[in-house]
């Protein structure tokens, strides 16, 4: 017994001792290749790239085919190049290019570690959600019962249908008494609904909708939008134009509001990094950068790859932000709960 006890104890000990020996040869093999700082000069190169595309995606322009905000739309996901450079740099054995990986991980955290940071508080007097429910839904009445099991006390629709406008009615009448559909854009809310109009955004028909949610804590004006699709096209590239003018118009609707506390809910075929949504984004926050966890992606529902669904506020402090439960739509809904109390009039 006692031999097997010291057998057993040396083969572990050997394991350890021949693992430190095997680093330093391993350390002693890389510092004697007088290649090292040579090989891996054009991965070093792409590193370098890389993170100026990150820096300066800004300054990509959009003259051909919107390059620019295609760049900016799936920015986040050219993170996944850097672990690919990390592991072709070890395969050729360069110092060169393992130190160039360095900067574009450092841009990459610095653009969108804090998204890695969980920011979701507590507290908050007004839950509001937002769906693109899909023109196509093939089950309206069950994915208006999903967005209603939420708890939301607001809660916007987009791409609804003249036919199937009165499934969601129906479905959503037990749980909010006041609604209001202006076109393809609808609002249902627990909390009196007036001063409720369309939004011109430009496109000759309604996709943008306005009103103000008397909540207990005070008035809010809640704007409802689905700015028009953006294509990938070969010979054209991302063709946008006509989202970046109802981007514009929505951004002025928004400006020009007399009240103070604002909530937009909607499909804004866009994410926050795209300039193209600067007319919005420059005077709203997002709940999902000031109060989320994680990207919050919504769509497609399929795998998820970029955050076009939006909720955004001005004068209204954004508490927690989440994504909510797929539904049979090609996006995920999104909700957040913000604070009306104290924050304006």
């Amino acid at each position: 017994m006692a031999q097997a006890y010291v057998t057993e104890t040396g083969n572990g000990d050997s394991g350890s001792e021949h693992r430190g020996p095997r680093l330093r040869r391993l350390l002693d093999r890389w510092r004697a290749d007088r290649g090292i700082w040579r090989r891996g000069l054009i991965l070093a190169a792409l590193a370098l790239l890389l993170a100026l595309v990150m820096v300066l995606h800004a300054q990509i322009p959009n003259r051909i085919g919107n390059l620019g905000s295609l760049t900016e739309t799936f920015l986040p996901w050219l993170g996944l190049f850097v672990p690919v450079l990390v592991v072709l740099a070890l395969v050729r054995k360069s110092a060169s290019a393992l130190i160039a990986v360095l900067v574009p991980s450092v841009v990459w955290l610095n653009l969108f570690g804090g998204l890695l940071v969980d920011r979701t508080g507590s507290g908050g007097d007004l839950t509001v959600a937002t769906h693109n429910v899909n023109a196509e839904n093939p089950d309206p009445s069950g994915t208006a019962r999903d967005v209603a099991a939420s708890g939301a006390d607001v809660v916007a629709l987009e791409e609804l249908t003249a036919t199937a406008v009165p499934t969601y009615e129906k479905a959503l009448a037990a749980t909010y008494r006041y609604h209001s559909v202006q076109g393809t854009v609808g609002l249902w809310s627990k909390y009196p609904l007036t001063r409720t109009r369309p939004v011109d955004i430009k496109l000759g028909w309604t996709r943008a909708m306005r009103a103000t949610v008397a909540t207990p804590e005070g008035s809010v004006a809640v704007y409802v939008a689905h700015l028009p699709s953006v294509r990938v096209k070969m010979e054209a590239g991302f063709t946008a134009r006509q989202r970046d003018r109802s981007a514009d118009a929505l951004g002025e609707a928004i400006a020009d509001e007399p009240l103070k506390r604002v909530v937009l809910l909607g499909d804004l075929n866009g994410t926050m990094n795209d300039r193209a949504l600067n007319g919005v984004t420059s005077q709203m926050r997002s709940t999902q950068g000031a109060a989320g966890s994680g990207f919050g992606f919504s769509w497609p529902a399929s795998f998820p790859m970029a955050r076009i669904d939006q909720i955004m506020v001005k004068g209204v402090e954004p508490v927690t932000s989440w994504t909510l439960p797929g539904t049979t739509s090609d996006h995920l809904p999104i909700a957040a709960r913000v604070k009306v109390a104290a924050t304006g009039s």
